[in-house]
């Protein structure tokens, strides 16, 4: 399970995650997971109110440098997804 708080929108993106987009994520983690494996996901960002992101995703690459997973979205509620789209828009990532 990957599992994280923040206290904003560009700390989730700068201190956990990158590559962001509405079809995955890269989160840096120091667990050794491999390809394949599913990943219940759990991120709470305080944005302008608290926001969720919950669902399933399936790692799809492992890396070095940084250390962390490359997970592609299985499954996500709604109101994830929407809030992903609404993120991705602010910081830029690729839709």
């Amino acid at each position: 399970m990957v599992n994280q708080e923040f206290a904003s929108a560009e700390d989730f993106v700068d201190q956990y995650v990158s590559d962001i987009s509405t079809s995955g994520v890269f989160v840096r983690c120091d667990e050794d997971l491999e390809v394949g494996m599913r990943v219940n996901l759990q991120f709470t960002i305080l944005d302008e109110e608290i926001e969720s992101i919950e669902g399933i995703g399936e790692i799809v690459r492992l890396q070095e440098d940084p250390k962390g997973i490359g997970v592609e979205f299985r499954e996500l509620s709604e109101e994830s997804m929407v809030f992903i789209e609404r993120l991705v828009a602010k910081v830029g990532g690729p839709a």
